[in-house]
């Protein structure tokens, strides 16, 4: 197995996040704090982010099977899983495949499909998101330019700059490689198989996964509810942590 590399905190039955493509798994550090009080917390640096080695081929089937290998190594039996945004995508793969080994599943900020990969929104979606490092620039820059696209009017400016700070850190040839991935996600065959219990947290500010996708996600799930939170953009464990962990005291 690929080394992967995570943060944990607390004790007890097993709570694990994952993060989105601009991330890390520092952006779960405010839930790691507070679910970590009373259960065992573990967000993962996702293959090619941070401490993680990346797969040789990356993208959904290697992400799911570096999932489940990490949960074994890391001794999780079964969890709730929380997955932010692609790793909302991988969460709803991993349910459909591993139900035996979840709890519950929380979806934020994501959708069951990007759509058709050859699609002119598709190419334009990877054209523009691209662009900035095609021209020479850095991740920093890139974060810079998108961040604030992607957080509502409520988010605190010191949401906005770490953020920003967590998605410099990405390493250019991973954020490639996901967003390619990205554009080919197509999860809506599975998800009748995924009967796990399903919180559904959309943004109301979220442009990137607006409510009318979360929507459709949920109607596709046999055991689904979804919670519309006002003020809430793309990253919302970042921009309203505390109304986050508490969603996520309700499923726990």
């Amino acid at each position: 197995m690929s080394e992967v590399a995570w943060k944990e905190r607390g004790r007890g039955a097993a709570v694990v996040f994952l993060h989105g493509i601009g991330g890390g798994a520092d952006s779960w550090d405010a839930q790691l704090a507070e679910i970590g009080r009373t259960h065992r917390a573990l967000a993962w640096d996702m293959p090619g982010y941070g401490g993680s080695d990346p797969l040789d081929a990356p993208g959904f089937d290697g992400w799911v099977a570096a999932l489940a290998g990490w949960l074994d190594h890391a001794g999780v039996d079964r969890c709730t899983l929380v997955g932010h945004s692609i790793g909302g995508m991988i969460a709803q793969v991993f349910a459909a495949r591993h139900p035996d080994r979840l709890r519950h599943l929380v979806l934020s900020a994501t959708s069951a499909a990007f759509g058709n990969p050859d699609g002119e929104f598709q190419k334009e979606f990877l054209r523009t998101r691209l662009a900035p490092l095609d021209a020479g620039r850095s991740m920093a820059d890139l974060a810079a330019e998108f961040v604030p696209t992607l957080v509502g009017p409520d988010a605190p400016e010191a949401a906005r700059r770490a953020a920003i700070a967590t998605m410099s850190r990405v390493a250019p040839e991973t954020y490639r490689a996901a967003m390619s991935a990205l554009v080919r996600f197509d999860a809506r065959e599975l998800l009748a198989q995924v009967t796990t219990p399903a919180l559904l947290i959309a943004g109301a500010n979220d442009a990137a996964a607006p409510v009318k996708a979360m929507q459709r996600l949920a109607d596709r799930l046999p055991a689904a509810r979804m919670v519309v939170v006002p003020g809430m953009g793309h990253l919302g464990n970042m921009e309203q942590p505390e109304r986050y962990a508490a969603l996520l005291r309700e499923v726990l």
